[in-house]
């Protein structure tokens, strides 16, 4: 009997020199590290919002029942964000993000690389300097000690959580400008859901 162990899929990022490819097969797996995360972020924030309704509700028949939980909203605001900032680079893996593809249809194909490279290293340069910022911001709500004023939470841990899916969405932009340049695949449709049939 033969056994068939399945073929572990090869690197869209096989052609690249080996250092490199090391690099960008490692942000490849933290994009989707970054799907799953916003995924159970996104989870989460159902679970929370159901449990307040079915708080709200219990509270109409239950005298004792409190008529919400203290925390809903706060929390619902920080899993919101969570889920919009991870996600992102997974998505822009699979070419997910809406784009406006007029001019690169009617481009040579030197012309089409020049310009993923021109928009990729664009797109670096603001989440580069948008995750910096919040980073500083994040950093300077640790330093201070600030505290939400409904839960005493610390306002810091969210502003991090954000900053890292931020972090995340910064090197896929980086490592799109690097594929694109070296001719790599810029889109890997197989981390795509499949369809729902």
């Amino acid at each position: 009997m033969v056994s068939v162990t399945p073929e572990t899929p090869q690197s869209l990022n096989a052609a690249a020199p080996a250092p490199l490819r090391i690099v960008l097969d490692g942000i490849d797996r933290l994009g989707r590290l970054d799907g799953w995360i916003g995924g159970f972020c996104l989870l989460m924030l159902t679970l929370l919002m159901l449990c307040e309704v079915a708080t709200r509700f219990l509270s109409n028949f239950l005298p004792f029942f409190p008529p919400t939980i203290s925390i809903a909203w706060e929390y619902s605001s920080y899993l919101m964000a969570a889920s919009f900032t991870f996600g992102a680079a997974m998505t822009l893996r699979v070419g997910g993000h809406i784009r406006v593809v007029l001019l690169l249809k009617n481009a040579t194909v030197p012309v089409q690389r020049a310009l993923e490279i021109l928009s990729a290293a664009a797109g670096f340069a603001f989440m580069a300097f948008l995750t910096l910022a919040m980073a500083k911001f994040a950093w300077s709500a640790f330093l201070r000690g600030q505290v939400s004023t409904s839960s005493d939470t610390p306002l810091w841990f969210p502003q991090a959580i954000v900053t890292f899916g931020m972090l995340l969405l910064t090197l896929q932009f980086l490592a799109r400008a690097i594929q694109a340049a070296l001719g790599l695949p810029l889109e890997d449709h197989r981390m795509k859901a499949s369809p729902v049939e």
